[in-house]
């Protein structure tokens, strides 16, 4: 009996006990499993990977960076159905719990008992969350207990429509899209705050599997689960029955936005990109939801490109036909045609590569893609015999396809004329040898309104308006002629344009520069001598000034590179980049100071704030003066000399042509009051470009082809000459043509008030002075 009183003493206390170890074992449990938890407060400063975007002047999209396709949208923001579609698919009672739903985690286990494996989870939105900002992804009774302990926390720290725009924002939607404005652009090509109710479910029936439900590629499971998603709406009633029967009858068109990212103005974008990384970092620029303007105007950025591709082809083709850019046997001709399916049909101009199918005398058949076309003989008659060790009844014959292409060629093609049924007008192209580069900005301002640096930014990204740094040749003259004018010259000074030698007796080496066309032209006015770019005239010059003169000069105007003690570099021997050249031309229509160059505009933080600001940085260089008689001189240039063919334009027009020794390298830098533009030419390995390499008959016809696009967007504008100059009417009767027969010259030329000649024919009183003079320079070093 006493045996049985103690033992069920012990029982009771046992029992007693049982609930205070097992309190004891569950916090001891908790802490073990909550001492390692994430810092959740992160949380609240909600920070997600985001889409930088880099707009151009209009507001279109340039460009995204991004390693998350994902745009921040405020909850607000959003039609009011959206958020409550996710709501009813994921968790209808978020309003209500705290964090954790014991009955959906019931639901859950029941269903998935039922089932026989995992169809349903019973994770909440907070959860949700949690799990993808601070968990790993893997699978575990322990995680799954951090992750409720972790949702309970921040329930208290946040309010519910914060933990809901989170999520919106956060989750993965399928098609590398994350969060509903991302998903909202890539399904149906419009924001978030355009969708209608049915599109909105078919988004919110995404999370549970977004490839099983992606509407690309199953529209059948999405139309499925879209109606599951309004079912539950309608279940909660967050939608009405005649609300819930509209949506599932609309017709549902799943379209991409269209992104013009990385498409125009490639080299422009890499360039904003590499000034962005430079100033901010490479994780902020690809995850810190920028967005970035920038001076670009989409319709010049197309026209500069478009005139880059062209100008390079048609200087690649005075070579002739050198053979395909590849050969493909029969059973690789459908994974070519797969690789170049695309959604939309090109437009006229747009390169791209086409397989030969069929070739006869009078045309040939290629495809490209899900199309065909046809490359009609008459635009073939450029391709003369140059491919080598092909002759006789192998080698290419102008204007006859079939014996220039055979069938499984990959030859290049632009588009003419789209013909319908998929059906193509083509014309037969070939991949450029020289490449170029084209900068077009505003004196007034700096901004650069268009850059290209290449024919193909896929082919190299190598931004030869920026990177390459090349002799400018003549096109460097107007620095010296400037510096001219401030050291005795006028416009009117004449110079003695014949030979001449320059020993260097350390060295043991001569120099004699020439004339491009080796030609000598006697007593030569100033003007005449920049308008004809006369070398012998210009090396006189800057021997008469002093090449330290020169380079100061050109540091003034903001010339960057590297200029050595010697006459050559008057003759533009001292490698620069365009845009640097650009920014140095400036100097001329605005009146004296140059501008450097802006392509970015402003940067704005995801949440709207303002993080950088340009404003146009201006340099005094020369007096007003002096940059107006250069521009009269170099407007001579256009009217008279090297780039006679831009008076096609009809306007006023300033500029110089520039062209290195062997045609390796060429120029043209023109500009008006409103905009100006420089032109480079040649090949990234030095060599000539032969016969046509000049300023003038490569850099210049892009140039024109270019603002012949964009000139109808400015009202015509004269340079407007500042106070102190007077005109006056100057003839050289000395001047001698082409042809050494006397050709005398008058011109109506701007002059710095108090320094116009005092004689009508400067030509008859200095020519003999200038010749005796010359002879004195023969034996002079440099």
């Amino acid at each position: 009996m006493r045996w049985s009183r103690r033992f069920k003493r012990k029982v009771l206390w046992v029992l007693l006990a049982l609930p205070a170890i097992g309190i004891a074992l569950v916090a001891l449990a908790f802490w073990w499993l909550s001492h390692d938890l994430p810092g959740f407060r992160t949380i609240t400063d909600y920070k997600p990977p985001l889409v930088t975007t880099v707009l151009a002047r209009e507001g279109r999209v340039l460009g995204y960076f991004y390693k998350e396709k994902r745009f921040l949208v405020r909850l607000q923001d959003m039609p009011a159905h959206l958020p409550k579609a996710f709501l009813a698919a994921e968790d209808s009672s978020f309003y209500k719990h705290d964090g954790i739903d014991p009955w959906a985690i019931v639901r859950a286990m029941l269903m998935n008992l039922k089932a026989g494996g995992i169809r349903q989870g019973g994770s909440t939105i907070t959860q949700q969350v949690v799990k993808r900002l601070l968990l790993t992804p893997e699978k575990s009774f322990e995680r799954k207990i951090k992750e409720a302990m972790l949702a309970y926390r921040l329930e208290n720290y946040l309010t519910k429509d914060e933990i809901l725009t989170i999520y919106l924002n956060q989750i993965f939607l399928g098609s590398k899209a994350y969060g509903v404005e991302a998903a909202a652009r890539e399904f149906f090509g419009k924001h978030v705050q355009d969708l209608t109710l049915g599109e909105s479910a078919i988004l919110a029936g995404l999370p549970q599997a977004p490839s099983r439900y992606n509407p690309y590629s199953d529209p059948a499971a999405a139309k499925t689960r879209q109606k599951y998603v309004l079912d539950q709406m309608l279940a909660q009633g967050f939608i009405t029955q005649a609300q819930h029967a509209q949506a599932l009858a609309q017709k549902l068109v799943y379209r991409s936005m269209e992104d013009h990212s990385w498409k125009v103005g490639a080299y422009y974008l890499e360039e904003v990109r590499r000034f962005l990384i430079d100033k901010y970092g490479e994780d902020e620029v690809y995850q810190g939801g920028l967005t970035v303007e920038t001076a670009c105007e989409i319709p010049h950025q197309i026209a500069a490109d478009n005139a880059m591709r062209r100008g390079l082809a048609e200087i690649a083709k005075r070579k002739g036909w050198e053979g395909p850019s590849g050969t493909l046997k029969p059973e690789e001709y459908a994974r070519f045609l797969d690789e170049g399916r695309s959604a939309e049909a090109p437009k006229p101009g747009v390169w791209l590569r086409a397989l030969v199918m069929e070739t006869a005398k009078d045309k040939a058949k290629v495809r490209f893609g899900q199309y065909t076309g046809e490359i009609p003989a008459s635009s073939t008659t450029w391709c003369r015999n140059a491919v080598k060790g092909l002759s006789g009844a192998d080698a290419p014959v102008p204007g006859d396809p079939s014996r220039i292409l055979h069938k499984g060629d990959l030859v290049w093609v632009t588009v003419r004329e789209n013909k319908g049924n998929n059906h193509f007008a083509l014309n037969l192209e070939r991949e450029p040898g020289p490449e170029g580069a084209l900068v077009s900005m505003m004196p007034e301002t700096g901004e650069v309104v268009a850059l290209s640096g290449g024919f193909s930014f896929e082919k190299s990204q190598f931004n030869r308006a920026t990177q390459a740094h090349r002799q400018p040749g003549s096109a460097f003259k107007p620095i010296v002629y400037s510096a001219a004018l401030d050291n005795g010259f006028t416009p009117a000074s004449v110079i003695m344009d014949a030979p001449i030698v320059f020993a260097n007796v350390e060295q043991g080496t001569i120099w004699r520069p020439e004339n491009y066309e080796d030609i000598f032209y006697g007593p030569t006015l100033l003007s005449t001598a920049l308008a004809k770019s006369r070398n012998l005239v210009t090396i006189r010059v800057a021997q008469k000034i002093g090449i330290r003169n020169v380079i100061e000069r050109a540091k003034a105007m903001g010339i960057e590179s590297e200029l050595p003690e010697n006459l050559s570099i008057a003759l533009g021997s001292s490698a620069v980049t365009l845009m640097n050249l650009c920014q140095a031309y400036s100097t001329f229509p605005r009146g004296g100071s140059y501008v450097k160059p802006r392509m970015v505009l402003s940067v704005r933080s995801a949440w709207g704030e303002t993080l950088y600001k340009s404003e146009p940085e201006s340099v005094e260089a020369m007096s007003p003066q002096t940059a107006f008689l250069m521009v009269a001189m170099l407007k001579e240039v256009i009217n008279v000399g090297t780039g006679g063919s831009a008076k096609v334009l009809g306007r006023p027009l300033a500029g110089k042509t520039g062209t290195t020794n062997n045609e390796q390298d060429a120029w043209f830098m023109g500009f008006t009051p409103y905009l100006l533009t420089g032109v480079y030419v040649g090949y990234d390995q030095l060599q000539s470009m032969g016969r046509g390499g000049s300023g003038a008959s490569a850099a210049l016809p892009i140039w024109l082809d270019y603002r012949k696009a964009v000139e109808d967007r400015y009202p015509p504008e004269d340079f407007t000459p500042p106070e102190g100059i007077v005109w006056s009417r100057v003839e050289n009767s000395q001047a001698v043509s082409s042809k050494g027969e006397r050709a005398p010259e008058s011109y109506f030329l701007p002059f710095v008030e108090g320094t116009q000649p005092g004689v009508t024919d400067v030509g008859a009183e200095a020519g003999d002075s200038a010749a005796t003079s010359d002879s004195d320079l023969m034996k002079q070093a440099f």
